[in-house]
């Protein structure tokens, strides 16, 4: 069976709930890649090595990330060696399977499932700077949560940008949740003791907490959030279960950037990936998980408060080339 009837099979049933998701928040990128895409195949009647450098520019382009390019590119000749393809319009094809591949490389699916502990408090810690929707994706994630019918409750760890409790506090009342916050300018630290104390005593399925995204300079924000990490896992010795990172992928490169300096710092277990929809350049997905081998757990796909989506792979590939998938 071929890859994209796979695909075809494998959403079928979903198509609603997960495919229309990712098509619908992938058509910039979709119209910017895939045509080029089509272009390219129109142009070149056999695969040659012409037919490649043209194909590295296009994934370049959309932010797929030079070095993941390179690997990708390399995989694609393999490939379609291996398999004597010499119709352009057949690469096609093998390029949504090698992403897939490339995003996986050496991982299981799972890898984009959510790290909660089932037997007790469950707490996430969000990292990234101002501006990239970090408090947004918390309050998306809470109500995602209680729809699955956990119970969730937040922290104001960012008690140093102006607003931030307030606007974390608007999120709490819009989906039924509790904030524990203290004034502005407090230690965040000290907000964190209390919001696991509390968490343990109403016994809370999980813990969201908000970090500052800036201080006065990246070494006083590392060591903040090395702080509040710390005192986390003196009261609950696994946690956190998971360091999310949240990225603004109309930024390109600079998320890429973003997500190495936080990395270096501190354990990110996942990203998530905001304002997907608003790119052409959703290639960046590949890159962050290629690059620095860290998951992307949520995708924003929109501004509702139900466009805060898991990850997958395969469906991230299928809203990618929707269009030639559907006409198999």
């Amino acid at each position: 069976m071929s890859f994209f009837n796979k695909l075809k099979d494998k959403f079928s049933q979903q198509t609603d709930q997960v495919t229309g998701k990712f098509k619908d928040g992938l058509t910039k990128t979709r119209n910017s890649f895939t045509t080029k895409v089509n272009d390219l195949v129109a142009k070149y009647r056999t695969v040659d090595e012409e037919f490649f450098e043209e194909l590295e520019e296009i994934l370049i382009g959309a932010d797929v990330g030079v070095q993941t390019v390179m690997d990708l590119i390399e995989q694609l000749e393999m490939e379609v060696k291996r398999r004597n393809i010499k119709d352009t319009s057949q690469v096609k094809e093998v390029i949504s399977e090698k992403l897939v591949d490339i995003y996986y490389g050496k991982d299981s699916e799972d890898v984009e499932e959510l790290n909660l502990n089932e037997n007790g408090l469950s707490i996430i810690l969000f990292v990234g700077v101002n501006g990239v929707g970090k408090t947004t994706t918390i309050g998306k994630l809470a109500h995602k949560l209680r729809s699955e019918g956990k119970s969730v409750l937040l922290a104001a760890g960012d008690t140093f940008r102006a607003g931030a409790i307030d606007q974390l506090d608007v999120w709490g009342d819009r989906v039924g949740v509790d904030v524990i916050k203290h004034s502005e300018g407090s230690d965040p630290a000290a907000v964190m003791y209390d919001a696991v104390q509390a968490a343990k005593s109403r016994g809370v399925d999980v813990l969201l907490c908000d970090t500052a995204g800036r201080l006065q300079n990246k070494v006083n924000l590392m060591n903040e959030l090395e702080k509040v990490k710390r005192v986390i896992t003196r009261e609950v010795p696994d946690a956190p279960h998971e360091v999310l990172l949240v990225l603004d992928a109309t930024t390109g490169q600079n998320a890429l950037s973003q997500a190495k300096t936080f990395s270096a710092s501190t354990d990110v277990s996942g990203i998530v990936l905001t304002k997907l929809d608003g790119t052409a350049k959703g290639g960046i997905v590949l890159a962050i998980r290629h690059e620095l081998n860290i998951p992307v757990k949520f995708v924003g796909l929109g501004e509702q408060i139900t466009d805060l989506q898991t990850f997958d792979a395969h469906a991230f590939v299928y809203g990618l080339f929707a269009g030639m998938i559907e006409e198999e």
